[in-house]
């Protein structure tokens, strides 16, 4: 007899009462792993908005081909997402045990400031971002010779391929002849352009230099590379501290005193000095010099 929630002791099965028991809680546990991988688990949804950042991109979209070029940290691939070319920078900071904890945390933070910067611009003279693809453990990337699970700790940005290449491997390329003076004015506009551009966004972009300026089919200069801009602090003396490089650095930032955009204006100079020339005897070998040895020079 059951009364008031109570059960006669007189009436339980015990010889099934553990089985009882063990269906039951399998029920249960299948039930909600069920409900967190269709993500209606409590806060499972929620959860995973929360994570998600509005940049990241599905890797399952991405055909990586050739590399075309090699970096300290990783590697630029050509590739193709969702039908369009473009180009795949991979950040992979080794095997598990190679690089120190701190040198990892400052590849992370360089990779997060780069996309947090890069996915809001939109201009003709800018690199146009796709978006990117945090370390995860099942990153599966497809390739002409198939899929290739890549480490946990690989990133990637992606953006817009441009077939023009680098605006100082163009540079190169003509050095023996002059250039004609249409084609000087248009790559100066296009990088005064795409700088005031970021300026008004209040970002600094640190490392101007003709390196970090690509080339589409129609020559046009967009800039690239925001791996150490940042938006422009309103105290300037939050902003110090060598950054980007030497052949490029303003005095002010070479000697460590705080700065603005201004950096930007004088690199900018730099690199029109580099479209007028077509020559970079002095910058390729600046980084034998001191600084002062450089200024003097320049």
């Amino acid at each position: 007899m059951e009364e008031e929630g109570f059960v006669r002791a007189d009436q339980i099965d015990f010889r099934n009462l553990d089985d009882r028991i063990d269906r039951r809680l399998h029920r249960q546990l299948t039930s909600e792993k069920k409900k967190k991988e269709e993500g209606g688990g409590e806060g499972g949804s929620r959860a995973g908005e929360r994570e998600r950042n509005a940049w990241e991109i599905d890797p399952s979209k991405l055909i990586m081909k050739s590399v075309i070029a090699r970096g300290t940290y990783g590697t630029v691939h050509r590739g193709i997402y969702d039908d369009q070319d473009v180009a795949v920078k991979l950040l992979d900071w080794g095997e598990e045990g190679s690089r120190s904890e701190a040198e990892i945390a400052s590849i992370r933070a360089a990779f997060t400031q780069e996309v947090s910067v890069w996915h809001k611009l939109d201009h003709p003279n800018v690199t146009k971002f796709i978006g990117a693809v945090v370390g995860s453990r099942d990153l599966n990337i497809q390739t002409e010779n198939g899929h290739v699970s890549m480490p946990s700790n690989v990133c990637c940005v992606v953006v817009e391929y441009l077939p023009g290449g680098t605006l100082k491997s163009y540079l190169i390329k003509n050095r023996r002849r002059k250039l004609p003076f249409k084609v000087v004015i248009q790559l100066a506009l296009d990088l005064a352009r795409g700088l005031n551009y970021l300026h008004a966004k209040k970002i600094v972009h640190r490392d101007v230099k003709t390196e970090n300026m690509l080339l589409d089919k129609t020559r046009t200069v967009k800039i690239a590379d925001f791996g150490v801009a940042r938006v422009e602090a309103q105290n300037p003396n939050d902003m110090t501290g060598e950054t980007g490089t030497l052949g490029y650095m303003a005095p002010e930032v070479l000697n460590g005193n705080p700065y603005n955009r201004k950096c930007d204006v004088y690199s900018f100079g730099i690199c029109l000095w580099e479209i007028t020339a077509v020559t970079c005897r002095i910058l390729i070998s600046a980084s034998q010099k001191s600084h002062m040895q450089l200024f003097d020079r320049i």
